[in-house]
């Protein structure tokens, strides 16, 4: 096992490096600079120098290089930095990725929109996940039955209605109708944990999001489960172990539900990196300040730096979590090794 994660390792490397001269050629071919936003007065010379300070009129490959060394090196030696408290290399000046539209250092924008983000989608992705995998072994389990038949309607609701309109049915009933829920996320509130009503609140808040992103992902989970159970239910270990005199419910949990796991969570696993890339329609809906609103603001402004560290990160996670899919098969299924 420790022999094929280090293979694995070893192939992302040059994987990201492909991913990252894609992403970075796309967007520098991209229309836009940082000086398109100026104003027209400005006269072409000094535009020219603009350019020339922000290293525009380099050649393409060195830009790349420059971009990796600040995206893989700089950035990751910085968090370091800032989150255990040491100093290790240009600790008072670091060179670092800068955004055009806010002048600032792109991650930092990047880590305070997480927060928001994880609160809703990571929440929403996690509730859906808990709840859809017993009823989707259940509707298996009961084909056919009502509870199949009932869960099946609302598993098909759930995925085949778009969520900007379950997004925009709960904003009119819940908070235009009757005024429970308030209309859009209030990212600036904070949470004082001591404080009842300011948790009472970020509740509130977050049943509207939280339950639309939820019921879609209900309805994904749900159906891969139960298509996954029922192809493990006729398969010849189930009725060996049912002829051992093993009871169902062992049977179910320990046999089936474990080997039908893998299809599970393999799409649990590449949906992790759409947490930090943001329900982007959700997002918009209920206003919430995440990084799927960055992405889409930051493209409106031509912010390039910004979309191409946002674009890397989500191409990272990918490849990150569909290596940690690949080791959990052999915790789950005993039948995979990895030599």
């Amino acid at each position: 096992m420790g022999r094929y994660i280090i293979r694995r390792t070893l192939i992302a490397i040059p994987t990201l490096l492909a991913i990252s001269l894609i992403i970075f050629t796309i967007l520098d071919r991209a229309p836009g600079d940082p000086t398109s936003n100026l104003p027209l007065t400005i006269p072409a010379e000094v535009r020219e120098q603009i350019r020339d300070s922000l290293g525009l009129n380099d050649p393409f490959f060195l830009r790349w290089f420059q971009w990796n060394k600040l995206m893989l090196v700089n950035e990751p030696l910085h968090l370091f930095n800032e989150t255990f408290g040491t100093c290790i290399g240009n600790c008072e000046s670091p060179e670092r990725i800068i955004s055009w539209s806010s002048r600032s250092a792109a991650m930092d924008t990047i880590y305070e929109r997480l927060p928001q983000t994880l609160w809703v989608l990571g929440l929403s992705l996690v509730l859906g996940v808990i709840v859809a995998i017993p009823i989707g072994t259940l509707q298996a389990v009961k084909q056919y039955s009502w509870f199949d038949n009932f869960g099946t309607f609302f598993t098909m609701i759930g995925y085949s209605v778009p969520t900007f309109v379950t997004g925009l049915m709960t904003i009119v009933f819940f908070s235009v109708k009757l005024r429970w829920l308030p209309t859009f996320y209030r990212t600036t509130h904070d949470v004082v944990l001591t404080d009842w009503s300011t948790i009472w609140f970020q509740f509130k808040q977050l049943v509207m999001p939280v339950g639309v992103l939820t019921l879609f992902n209900m309805a994904v989970f749900g159906r891969f489960t139960r298509a996954s159970v029922l192809e493990n239910l006729n398969q010849g270990y189930v009725r060996t172990a049912r002829s051992k005199g093993l009871s169902e419910f062992p049977v179910i949990v320990r046999h089936v539900l474990r080997n039908s796991l893998i299809p599970v969570v393999t799409l649990f696993a590449l949906s992790i990196p759409g947490i930090f890339g943001g329900a982007i329609i959700t997002e918009q809906i209920f206003r919430i300040n995440g990084l799927g609103q960055l992405l889409i603001a930051s493209i409106a402004q031509s912010d390039l730096p910004m979309v191409q560290s946002l674009t890397f990160i989500f191409a990272f996670l990918t490849v990150l979590f569909n290596l940690v899919a690949d080791v959990l098969y052999g915790f789950l299924d005993p039948r995979i090794r990895y030599d």
